[in-house]
Formats: structure tokens, C-alpha cells, sequence
């Protein structure tokens, strides 16, 4: 898959039965990246048949423990599974001191490179500028210093139609002009529109994750058209001051933050443990407002582009 988020957690603080505390996987151009890394995530990345030892980078969006509580065991497990390759661990200041302390104590030397990167408070910051695709950090509201991240691919090029290329073989440099949105002149002097002989790119596409935070439309400005946003709905609208108090959200707000922000698609997720039963009055609440909204589960996987 060329864009996936595959969830591993949609709870919020309190784990149940079917429900785990936030994890999930970002699959992009191959390369699975980690966002947030509650209790049991080793093994719900098990049970996906998800290869943790492929995941270089990993997200932590605040220190509130049921974001980063799976860590060290999943660290620990990487390492005695004789892992070598560095891991890059994009986190709020302090999470690099718990971690160390942890092994520390324990008398454990890490076989790998273990690189912590300290996000940046009140602004979007870009963390890495990949060929293909970009990944940023940004704030939002919650009761600690907390981020948000975007995914995003980079405007797709043009791909050279089969017929093109078995007709005229262009050789690599030609292949690099038309790719880049040149026509293509042959020998004799003749011009092949670009357009002729090439397939227009699909759109890029972008997902926004926004866990915790209460409603907050100063975050409008950085997830604005994204094909797919991730935002907590811990709360129905019945329990809106308890939301706010909390620095949570509810259905409704999450739902009225995608239609400002005027995304394709929305995923509510984690769930307070109240709801552990059917969060059905949740996903209603929130189609009410933006009627393109799914809800988060433990395992399901959507898929931005194949």
C-alpha cells in the first residue's frame, strides 16, 4: 500500500476489553511509522502481523501515559530481537530521560541508536522531508504540551504510458524530461505532447492525527484539506463541560472541526471507557455534523491510496 493508517488503539485512558490505549501505524511509500505508543502496542503489533522491527520512526504525541506507556517494552523487545538499525523517536522534552532511566536501572545497553527528537512548541514544524512525502508536527489544546502530526505526500509526478515507451524507447534522461513535464522531440524533429504520453498523477494525499485535544480551531489552519483526519472524540455532546474541563473533545466538536477545516474524510477515536459498550451514539453525533465520518476500532485499516 502506497498510504495506510492501520489502528492499533482507539481507547483513551482506561484500556477494555476491545479497545486498547492510542497506537497506530502509518504506512507511507513503505516505510511504517509509529504514532503514539500506549500500553500492549507490541502486541497489537503482533496480532496485525505488523513487523515492528521495520518501524524506524515513531511519534509520540504528549506524556500522558496512555501514549507512551508501551514504549519501553516495545523498545526493550526490538533490542533482544537483536535489532541494529537506529530508531528515531519524535516526542515532548523529558520523554528521552524516562526512557534512559528505565534501561538504566535495569542495566540494559541498547544494540541500536536510539535518537530522540524534541518537538517544537507553538508552531508547525517540519520533521522529515522525505522524497516522496513530508511529515510535520503541530500544537494543539490539551491539558500538557501536546502535538499533533501531518502526513503528507508531495505532489505526485506523471507516470510515461507503456505505448509511448515501446514505441519511441526514450532513454533515461528523456524518461527524467517527461517526467518533469517536458514534451518529447525525436530525432526526426517530431513533438509528442506531454499529455499525449503520459497518465495524469492521482492526487497527493495527507492524514492528520489529533490526539488529545479539546475544540480547538486554531488547529484548522494546519490539517485544512486532508484527505483523512484522525481526531479524539472522547465524549458525547451530553458531556460537552466535562469535555472542556478535561481538555477533551466530543463527537460533535471533532465532527464540526472536519467540516471547518473542510477534510474528506474523518475517524473518530479515543473513546472514553463509558462507552465501552457501543459507541454507536458517538459515530451518530458526529455524522450528524460531517456526514463522511467512521469510527476508529482496534485492528481496521484504512487506505489512503493503493
Amino acid at each position: 500500500m502506497k498510504f495506510s493508517v492501520h489502528v492499533l488503539g482507539s481507547g483513551s485512558a482506561l484500556p477494555t476489553v476491545k479497545r486498547g490505549p492510542s497506537a497506530q501505524v502509518v504506512n507511507l511509500h513503505g516505510k511504517p511509522m509509529l504514532v503514539d505508543c500506549g500500553e500492549g502496542t507490541q502486541l497489537r503489533l503482533r496480532q496485525n502481523k505488523i513487523k515492528m522491527q521495520q518501524i524506524t520512526h515513531l511519534f509520540i504525541s504528549h506524556l500522558h501515559g496512555d501514549h507512551f506507556f508501551g514504549l519501553v517494552g516495545l523498545i526493550s523487545t526490538l533490542h533482544l530481537l537483536g535489532r541494529t538499525k537506529p530508531m528515531y523517536v519524535y516526542a515532548p522534552e523529558g520523554l528521552e530521560k524516562v526512557i534512559r532511566e528505565q534501561f538504566k536501572l535495569s542495566s540494559t545497553y541498547l544494540q541500536f541508536e536510539l535518537n530522540f527528537v524534541v518537538l517544537k512548541k507553538n508552531q508547525m514544524d517540519l520533521l522529515i522531508d522525505e522524497e516522496n512525502y513530508h511529515v510535520y508536527s503541530f500544537p494543539v489544546e490539551h491539558s500538557i504540551p501536546t502535538w499533533g502530526f501531518l502526513f503528507k505526500e508531495k505532489p505526485l509526478r506523471v507516470k510515461l504510458k507503456k505505448s509511448f515507451i515501446e514505441s519511441h524507447r526514450p532513454d533515461v534522461g528523456w524518461i527524467k524530461r517527461i517526467i518533469d513535464g517536458e514534451d518529447y522531440v525525436n530525432e526526426a524533429g517530431e513533438r509528442f505532447l506531454n499529455t499525449d504520453i503520459t497518465h495524469p498523477p492521482r492526487e497527493a494525499v495527507s492524514y492528520a492525527y489529533c490526539s488529545d485535544t479539546r475544540y480547538a480551531e486554531s488547529i484548522i489552519e494546519y490539517i485544512k484539506g486532508a484527505t483523512l483526519l484522525y481526531h479524539e472524540a472522547s465524549f458525547a455532546n451530553d458531556l460537552r463541560s466535562q469535555a472542556k474541563a478535561r481538555f477533551h473533545s466530543t463527537a460533535g466538536q471533532a465532527a464540526m472541526i472536519a467540516q471547518k477545516a473542510a477534510v474528506k474524510q474523518l475517524m473518530i477515536g479515543h473513546f472514553s471507557a463509558r462507552y465501552k459498550k457501543d459507541i454507536t451514539c458517538l459515530l451518530l453525533e458526529a455524522q450528524t455534523v460531517f456526514e463522511n465520518t467512521i469510527a476508529a476500532e482496534d485492528g481496521k485499516c484504512v487506505v489512503l491510496a493503493d
